[in-house]
């Protein structure tokens, strides 16, 4: 059946980094970091395209970008500025449609009319630049997953296309790895049975595919064939908040994770509070190192929306469902939303409602400063005995 609808994703390239590159013409050029401090517990946000010929990618430990990089030059970052220039793209998107879905604050899935995808591809991604002056990658399909893979071909600051009817000729002889949901380690068990290329994997037989990937075989294996039935999630009918990585290197240190953990609720929290909502369900994803993956999740007898609410939830739950690791993957995730009202610095608390106040305050800091301006004491650096 024909499709009714053109897919695209737009991808805002190095975004941080371009940001900060746009901003400071001092820094273009040259490879940038954007991310917390190399002292702590930091890492790499977001790196620029010279930083990257070097081996360094995002979700990387801030020291070990810098030693593969000595030269980079590292910004902490500026949330409410990164938000000002998201939303402008945004803008330059809802000329061309209303069916949007915000995947995070650099990309989107849009939807347009059945043959208008690639005229429109060009127009954003004409748009972006000429307005904005900021690169944009855009890839047009038929569904998201070959949308995903066109704009990842089209990187960086392109229009690409990737059509179902091209799934022999062009996915097919692609790298397993350019699927999603295969990573290092299953690479690896799948090339020991001799399953390296796309087409390879479109031909697998199921049973064999569920012993390597679990329960994510099936629709890996219709990833392969160019399948994906995902409908755009449109952002009056998110049903979730989360926030997840897959770390550059196993974490085997059960307080690394926790530290993990505590920045990944306190981003779900603030957005939460900027949306004005609570969420009544924490849910943990972890993936272990044979990439096994798991989600466990949690119903609290009253609706939430605090970060560390939030954090002991996860918590609570990572203790319960962590195993012995190592972890390659975690996730926390909020859901059930209720209207909530935002926590006020004019209101005043009772006396044990000091975390409150402490978190709105945070709110009000990370708005105008970013992220890495405000952390939790877990993510300090951890100090050796003789430094007490």
């Amino acid at each position: 059946m024909k499709n009714k609808r053109d897919i695209l994703l737009c991808d805002l390239d190095a975004f941080f980094a371009s940001v900060e590159q746009l901003d400071n013409s001092a820094l273009r050029g040259k490879p940038v970091l954007v991310g917390g401090s190399p002292e702590g517990r930091g890492v790499v946000s977001t790196c620029s395209y010279e930083a990257r010929k070097f081996g360094v990618r995002s979700a990387m430990p801030m020291k070990k970008a810098l030693v593969l990089c000595p030269e980079a030059i590292v910004v902490g970052g500026r949330m409410s500025r990164y938000k000002e220039a998201a939303q402008q793209v945004r803008k330059i998107f809802e000329r061309f449609t209303p069916d949007i879905e915000i995947v995070s604050i650099d990309e989107a899935y849009l939807a347009v009319k059945a043959g208008a995808g690639c005229k429109t591809g060009l127009a954003i991604h004409g748009a972006v630049r000429d307005e904005l002056n900021l690169p944009i990658s855009v890839g047009v399909s038929a569904n998201k997953l070959l949308a995903k893979i066109a704009c990842e071909l089209a990187k960086p600051n392109d229009v690409g296309t990737l059509w179902p009817e091209e799934v022999e000729t062009k996915l097919w002889p692609m790298s397993i790895r350019t699927l999603p949901g295969i990573g290092p380690v299953a690479e690896q068990k799948l090339n020991r049975c001799g399953i390296k290329k796309v087409k390879d994997l479109a031909f697998s037989p199921p049973e064999s595919l569920a012993r390597i990937l679990g329960s994510s075989a099936g629709a890996v294996r219709g990833y392969a064939r160019g399948m994906d039935n995902r409908p755009l999630e449109l952002e009056h009918e998110a049903k979730s908040i989360s926030e997840e990585a897959t770390f550059p290197e196993d974490i085997y240190d059960r307080e690394d994770m926790l530290a993990v953990l505590m920045e990944q609720a306190a981003g779900v929290g603030y957005r939460l509070r900027s949306a004005g909502i609570t969420a009544r369900t924490v849910t943990l994803k972890l993936r272990f190192k044979d990439f096994k993956t798991i989600t466990r999740s949690k119903s609290m007898p009253e609706t939430i929306s605090g970060d560390s609410e939030i954090y002991l939830a996860t918590k609570k739950l990572f203790g319960a469902h962590c195993g012995s690791g190592p972890w390659r993957l975690a996730g926390v995730q909020v859901s059930g939303f209720e209207e909530g009202s935002q926590m006020s610095l004019l209101k005043p608390a009772p006396a044990d409602d000091k975390e409150h106040i402490l978190t709105a305050t945070r709110d009000v800091l990370r708005e105008k400063y970013g992220s890495e301006v405000v952390f939790q004491g877990k993510r300090l650096p951890k100090k050796k005995k003789e430094d007490f």
